[in-house]
């Protein structure tokens, strides 16, 4: 019994803020996620340029070449911030 796909966003105008949180993310882990080729090294000064780079053709990028650990990592970072900003905003 397919459903389709899950991963729904509940807030699909939130899509864009993440996509650039998740290439800051890879960017301070060094992570070489979205980029292509010279577009950067990988640098957290250069994370906010390298996200409007590689959103600008999200969807179709190739990431097989990640490592579990490296998706692992990132995705943590994700959840971890996100952890950290919904705390602040309670305080």
């Amino acid at each position: 019994m397919a459903r389709g796909k899950r991963n729904r966003k509940l807030v699909p105008e939130c899509q864009q803020a993440l996509d650039q949180m998740k290439y800051e993310i890879a960017a301070e882990l060094g992570v070489p996620f979205g980029q292509s080729g010279a577009a950067g090294a990988g640098d957290a000064e250069f994370a906010g340029e390298l996200g409007s780079v590689a959103a600008a053709g999200s969807g179709s990028q190739y990431l097989g070449n990640l490592t579990s650990r490296e998706a692992g990592a990132v995705g943590g970072g994700i959840t971890k911030r996100l952890v950290q900003q919904a705390q602040q905003t309670l305080l």
